[in-house]
């Protein structure tokens, strides 16, 4: 049905892939580490994606980690929303890589994908501007992945471009028509979300999922007792008996690696929780073998039950394992990353400190649909987080995800290329 195109950066443009895979036949074909990329291309993305991740874990450096994180971050800045105006001059980081593309950057990727006549499905911007300059002549469509975006996710020459926009937010396809995408290049979809967490069009599975995950985090019945009339309505068997067994939760540590610190500290601060089974706790460490050895060091050294460490060689393996996995968590803890989305699978997201503009945009729109809550000190999770769970704030958090969020991300997607077909 599609050819799919994503950056092996990182975890989120191959996340969203990875739920798209099946509009491909299952291959996703990285633009930045591909059979028969030139070395010289090869190692010009290198640079960009390993100064990012180095960066972005020297922010915890105090003064200096910061300064340095901050001029990084200007290059993506995302501008304020009002007052509304035209906002589609070139960037510095734009125009870095279309000076790339004029001098071959993609130019093999794309002779590769002409041989098919399959559309195009991006999950990053810089393989939509391959395509466009190098005259990709079958149908092209880019997955943005964050609730607000910068400059650099629209073309070089915006009004002139045939690509079609996928936004994940209405907030999203605005930003679009600012930096000047016509209105009907863009369409409204949501993050495409794992499938097999979903279940269909009825969301058979997560309509389950969700109903035993609310009787869990309604410890003092708090929230049942607010919303009775919407439970009944939407998912009738969760307005059940409370289910049994201790809360779940799964830290999920980003690309970078730079939350593996606080994970622990969450370790060291519910030990005594944990030993009296009432949480259960998922370390996440990703495809990142040093960040599982530090989890696995840290569980031996507290001596802890309950505590499980997540890990998978390749990100496929890892966002296979990940997704099976969260059909029986609770709570996902995570930086405000891509992550975000999964609020519409009914989970409520604790966010930890957002790293850069993208990051922030997606956490102000979390906590406008009431999916997101901040998490506070990881010393003294212990205290809070059992009063959140009293005061009913998390299940809260997790019906309103499932409402409010864009549920059907992969399955819009999937319609819309069909109708183009």
């Amino acid at each position: 049905m599609a050819q799919l195109v994503a950056v092996d950066m990182g975890y989120g443009h191959q996340r969203a892939a990875h739920a798209l895979k099946f509009l491909s036949g299952g291959e996703v074909i990285n633009a930045n580490n591909y059979p028969g990329i030139s070395n010289a291309e090869k190692a010009s993305w290198k640079t960009q994606t390993g100064v990012y991740e180095k960066i972005s874990a020297l922010k915890k450096v105090p003064i200096l980690g910061m300064a340095i994180f901050s001029v990084m971050d200007l290059f993506q800045d995302i501008p304020n929303f009002y007052p509304r105006r035209d906002l589609s001059a070139r960037t510095a980081q734009l125009s870095f890589f279309f000076d790339k593309v004029k001098k071959g950057m993609g130019r093999n990727l794309i002779n590769r994908l002409k041989k098919s006549n399959l559309p195009l499905v991006s999950t990053f911007p810089v393989p939509v501007y391959f395509a466009e300059y190098y005259k990709f002549n079958q149908p092209l469509y880019c997955v943005v992945c964050d609730a607000d975006i910068s400059r650099f996710w629209a073309p070089i020459h915006p009004k002139k471009s045939k690509a079609i926009y996928l936004a994940t937010t209405a907030r999203a396809a605005k930003r679009l028509t600012m930096y000047g995408v016509k209105e009907d290049r863009i369409k409204i979809t949501g993050f495409p979300l794992p499938t097999e967490n979903i279940g269909g069009p009825d969301k058979t599975i997560l309509k389950k999922d969700l109903a035993v995950r609310l009787r869990k985090l309604d410890v003092s019945g708090a929230f049942k007792d607010k919303w009775r009339p919407d439970i009944s309505y939407e998912l009738p068997e969760a307005d059940a008996k409370r289910s049994k067994g201790p809360i779940t939760l799964i830290f999920a540590v980003g690309g970078a690696g730079a939350q593996a610190e606080l994970a622990v500290k969450m370790l060291i601060s519910l030990k005594n929780d944990l030993r009296k089974n009432r949480y259960k706790i998922i370390l996440s460490a990703g495809v990142r073998a040093e960040v599982a050895k530090i989890f696995r060091s840290s569980i031996n050294n507290l001596r802890v039950p309950n505590v499980e460490v997540l890990y998978a060689p390749t990100k496929d393996e890892y966002f296979t394992l990940f997704n099976k996995t969260l059909r029986n968590v609770d709570i996902l803890i995570t930086k405000p990353s891509e992550l975000s989305f999964f609020a519409g699978l009914g989970l409520p997201i604790l966010m930890t400190e957002p790293v850069g503009a993208q990051e922030i945009a997606n956490r102000d729109w979390l906590l406008s649909i009431g999916a997101g809550i901040d998490a506070l000190n990881f010393k003294y999770t212990h205290e809070w987080l059992r009063d959140m769970l009293h005061d009913g704030r998390f299940a809260r958090a997790a019906f309103l995800g499932y409402r409010e969020a864009e549920t059907m991300g992969a399955y819009n997607i999937e319609n819309i290329i069909k109708e183009a077909r």
